[in-house]
């Protein structure tokens, strides 16, 4: 679904992706993993065709982004939703025109049917009720959610996650990541997140890639990075989760036995 070969990116001489190339299947999530301003977001906007590769492309069902121009490149950003950091809300928006925003803006349905659309994406998201809130008058966790409705409001094939859980509180974050699992079990999309949150992470992607210093260092399982070798894989692992690297398979072990029961 996702393809990306060579890919090197600088900002003001500085080289942030120097050759990165990774594959994300039909269906499965990846997650991007690895230090502070190691790449993963700008290989995220590479996708989203956001930003252009000083070298390198990025081919998304067999094309090429960076080639595409007018309806072709807009009927690819059809089918590919962003949730971005900070939720990127309208301020001057109610909740439910934030999220009727793309149909509005991309399609030609009727106010009815945008309602009907809007509604019912909001009752998955937990936010029925809360439609004529303005963002400033809501939680961070309810931007987030709010964000990730409209992000789906064009049942896209692709879903790019940048920290959706940057800023919540551990509880509110695990709800964020829980509704995003739930959401592609139902709609089966191809997903790539960036997130700090391990543990919980782990449990709802099939792959792990992780970047350092601008370039792939592991792609793998779970469970391969969770009983990976590789010193700077294991010494990153043990810091973001705070454990010993003794424990490291055992915790990973525990926590796919808990979330199968």
């Amino acid at each position: 679904m996702i393809k990306m070969e060579n890919l090197y990116k600088s900002f003001d001489g500085l080289e942030v992706l120097k050759g990165v190339s990774l594959q994300v299947e039909q269906g499965e999530i990846l997650a991007l993993i690895g230090g502070s301003g190691h790449g993963k977001t700008v290989i995220l906007k590479h996708v989203a065709g956001l930003m252009k590769p000083d070298r390198g492309r990025v081919d998304i069902n067999g094309k090429d982004v960076y080639r595409l121009r007018g309806s072709e490149l807009e009927e690819l950003r059809s089918h590919l939703g962003f949730l971005f950091q900070s939720g990127a809300l309208f301020s001057s928006l109610t909740v439910f025109d934030n999220v009727a925003f793309p149909l509005r803006e991309k399609t030609r349905l009727s106010e009815q049917e945008i309602r009907e659309k809007v509604l019912t994406v909001l009752e998955q998201v937990g936010l029925r009720g809360a439609e004529d809130k303005y963002p400033a008058q809501i939680s961070g966790g309810m931007i987030k959610r709010t964000a990730l409705a409209r992000s789906l409001m064009r049942n896209p094939e692709i879903m790019l996650f940048d920290e959706p859980t940057t800023g919540l509180d551990p509880v509110i974050a695990h709800t964020i990541l829980d509704l995003i699992q739930l959401i592609h079990k139902e709609l089966k999309f191809t997903g790539m997140i960036v997130s700090h949150e391990l543990s919980r992470v782990f449990q709802i992607v099939q792959r792990v890639a992780m970047l350092h210093e601008g370039v792939v260092l592991f792609v793998g399982t779970p469970e391969e990075i969770m009983t990976s070798g590789d010193p700077i894989v294991r010494q990153f692992i043990t810091e973001a989760l705070r454990v010993p690297p003794s424990a490291l398979k055992h915790l990973y072990q525990e926590e796919i036995f808990h979330q199968k029961g």
